[in-house]
């Protein structure tokens, strides 16, 4: 092999390597590993109608909706635990006082990575690596994309979501198909 085809064979493979490693950082992220985004949400607040006052009644005079309750409360509970990543904190499953419900991560401290999920599912809550890709396997809805890997935040359920149905929280890596954490819902 003469020099000019090794220059040339020698470039062809170092750019290749470049394309590789570029494409395994957009991939992979792991910057991601060292940067926190810490949210600090409160719970969020209803504005209850009082009855009897303009906007609690229709043009008819009667109520537009049935009384509320009196403030929010806790249905279920949860504490997370570690799965590909070491993760801790509260899931609860929350009614609103307008009979909304909220899934509420407080306390959440996890790795932050790419396309982390909020998933609500039907799935046990294994601890160890039998726990990390379970979550996929059955029933599961994503509530949305994770806000911040620490802090206390706020995942607004569905109308048509039967809380009811499903039994665990995951922060769901949805790039690579494993659970961060996972917290077990048990009612209150």
């Amino acid at each position: 092999m003469d020099s000019v085809t090794r220059k040339r064979l020698t470039a062809v493979i170092t750019a290749a390597g470049a394309v590789v490693v570029a494409l395994g950082l957009v991939w992979f992220q792991p910057w991601r590993l060292w940067v926190d985004e810490t949210v600090r949400e409160e719970l969020p607040s209803a504005a209850v109608p009082v009855p009897g006052s303009p906007t609690a009644s229709s043009h008819t005079g009667g109520p537009t909706a049935p009384a509320p309750s009196a403030g929010p409360r806790i249905l279920a509970r949860g504490s997370l635990i570690s799965h590909e990543h070491a993760t801790t904190g509260t899931a609860k499953i929350i009614r609103l006082a307008d009979g909304r419900h909220t899934l509420r991560l407080e306390g959440l401290d996890t790795s932050s990575g790419p396309d982390l999920r909020v998933w609500l599912t039907d799935a046990p809550v294994r601890p160890g690596t039998a726990g990390w890709r379970v979550f996929d396997d059955g029933k599961h809805v994503s509530l949305g994309a994770l806000k911040g890997n620490k802090g206390d935040q706020n995942y607004a359920l569905p109308a048509d979501v039967d809380w009811s149905a499903y039994t665990s929280v995951s922060i769901w890596c949805d790039r690579f198909d494993v659970s961060f954490g996972a917290a077990e819902l048990v009612r209150v």
